[in-house]
């Protein structure tokens, strides 16, 4: 069922920081190393990813891990994150050879499992819009969606992130990309702040293992380019068994 509904999709391959409109299976770690302001250096272990599921056709849900926050500076508020979770329904879909593109719905959630330095305090839904187009050996994915809290509206905002990335198939496994990753802050304390980060990146898969267990691994780095950023730039590494 799962090669079935698969193949009704483009075969590219999953980008590092944009959720991918295609339906996966895998299990993924990702880590990431932000410089912060003031000297503040962010390890992130897990990158909040985990165990992504197709249960039925046109259907997928992640179950995320919450990552782990090291900083080093100030003393005592290492933690947790939030626990995220994700479900996608494929909306419509065409392989390679019948269009190449799909457009996907998310419902993202995140509960507020997260120590008091490293979580939100608060549920955040998520619904999202996610598509993608193919042309030849060249493609790009993109979300739309918006951050709704179940609480503390005046501190979260609500927050819209747009994210696309530009990817071209090069030899076999080779996908380089480059992403953009916009968010704007339409409500609460930092209203009408907008952050663009820009992110090239590679990303190597899906090499064959055995049946439909595969690898893939990528890196990536991330920079902000305008005066507002959460942070000023970021290493990304991500790997992969898809299955």
């Amino acid at each position: 069922m799962v090669t079935r509904t698969q193949n009704e999709q483009p075969h590219w391959i999953t980008p590092l920081v944009t959720v991918t409109p295609r339906l996966e299976q895998e299990l993924r770690y990702d880590q990431l190393w932000e410089s912060e302001k003031n000297g503040v250096a962010l390890n992130n272990f897990g990158g909040s990813k985990g165990l992504e599921l197709i249960p039925e056709e046109n259907v997928e849900t992640i179950i995320g891990i919450p990552g782990f926050l090291d900083r080093n500076i100030p003393r005592n508020t290492d933690g947790f994150a939030d626990w995220p979770f994700l479900i996608k329904y494929r909306i419509a879909a065409a392989n390679e050879q019948n269009g190449n593109y799909i457009v996907t719905a998310f419902m993202g959630f995140s509960a507020p499992t997260g120590s008091s330095e490293n979580g939100n305090g608060h549920g955040i839904f998520t619904p999202t819009i996610a598509f993608g187009k193919g042309f030849g050996d060249f493609d790009f994915q993109s979300t739309a969606g918006v951050a709704l809290p179940s609480g503390g509206l005046d501190r979260l905002g609500l927050p819209l992130a747009w994210n696309t990335a530009f990817q071209y198939h090069l030899w076999k496994y080779f996908w380089p990309e480059f992403e953009t990753n916009f968010t704007w802050q339409t409500y609460g304390q930092d209203n009408g702040h907008k952050t663009l980060y820009l992110t090239p990146g590679l990303v190597i898969g899906r090499i064959p293992i055995h049946d439909r267990v595969g690898l893939t691994f990528g890196a990536g780095y991330q920079v902000a380019v305008t005066e507002y950023r959460t942070y000023n730039h970021a290493v990304i590494v991500s790997a992969r068994i898809p299955f």
